[in-house]
């Protein structure tokens, strides 16, 4: 059964709709991703997902209760990082973290947390005092610090240097592997592709497409390139016959030759029949950035 239900969900702001029919479940133990642009509805939904938001039609359950009615359990077991938090200038590090963990019945060792998210050093430094990045971390601590099971976490990286960004996909990979499931809301292409189980594309308040991200490329992009040069010349008709084959053209000395399938085997298989060599072979997979372009009509901004 899901530990999360949402359907046929809807909000708007006056007269703009934020959220327009979105339906989606997320299975115990996973990392889910809600990929979109800025403005899509991503924050919406799940905000209604935590009961930080009342959703105008459409039902959301969370473990089998609901967001508003059983507010108090569900805090209890939802840790909730939002894309734009603050903490009063004055408190420290250390002070945020003890608070926030007096609010659960069994809180994690937020020391820990602290040596995970690289703040060791920072614990008695005011929140004024940090730099973006320490104070995105320090909102991903006090998401974790009350042990939850499930983490909401709203573009999580945005601040952080490379780094730090890839420091912090571990921690997250670590989280799930010790039974919290996270519903990971981004717009980074390569973090969606990294850390996310399953994905549900949401463009202009719709899911447009719900889907490992393997499955959504392979579904809408599921052609492969292969660029090499041949030692030797060879006629184009010996690739454009093979059924995997969908075109062949040459750029400069290259051929460059699209197909499907097991397209690699068939290509090399032609080559060493005719004593071919390929030499600056490169295989171009289709990407996840290729199948949002594909569903949207439209590259993601980062």
């Amino acid at each position: 059964m899901p530990v999360i239900e949402v359907t046929n969900l809807h909000k708007r702001y006056g007269d703009q709709v934020a959220v327009h029919d979105v339906s989606l479940a997320v299975e115990r133990g996973e990392i889910f991703g809600i990929l979109g642009p800025n403005g899509a509805g991503k924050t919406t939904t799940v905000e209604c997902v935590a009961g930080l938001r009342t959703q105008d039609a459409g039902e959301v359950s969370v473990f089998g209760l609901d967001p508003h009615r059983d507010a108090a359990e569900l805090r209890q077991r939802v840790g909730v990082q939002l894309q734009e938090s603050q903490l009063p200038d004055r408190l420290r590090v250390r002070e945020a973290l003890e608070l926030y963990a007096s609010f659960y019945r069994k809180p994690a060792d937020w020391r820990r947390l602290v040596d995970d998210l690289g703040l060791a050093g920072k614990q008695d430094t005011a929140y004024k005092k940090l730099s973006g990045g320490q104070k995105q971390r320090l909102s991903i601590a006090l998401a974790l610090v009350g042990n939850p099971e499930i983490a909401i976490l709203d573009e999580l990286t945005t601040g952080l240097d490379p780094q730090a960004r890839r420091d912090t996909w571990d921690l997250i990979e670590r989280v799930r592997d010790s039974g919290v499931t996270v519903v990971l809301v981004t717009h980074f292409m390569e973090e969606a592709e990294r850390l996310c189980d399953r994905l549900a594309i949401i463009d202009a308040g719709r899911v447009v497409a719900l889907d490992s991200p393997a499955g959504l490329v392979s579904r809408t992009a599921p052609e492969q390139r292969i660029r090499f040069r041949p030692s030797a010349p060879l006629a184009d008709d010996l690739l454009t016959g093979l059924p995997e084959v969908t075109s062949v053209r040459r750029s400069g000395g290259q051929l460059v030759v699209t197909g499907t399938g097991n397209v690699l085997h068939a290509v090399t298989s032609v080559l060493a029949r005719n004593q071919v060599v390929a030499t600056d072979l490169r295989v171009e997979q289709a990407s996840l950035d290729d199948a949002f372009v594909e569903l949207t009509g439209r590259k993601l901004d980062n």
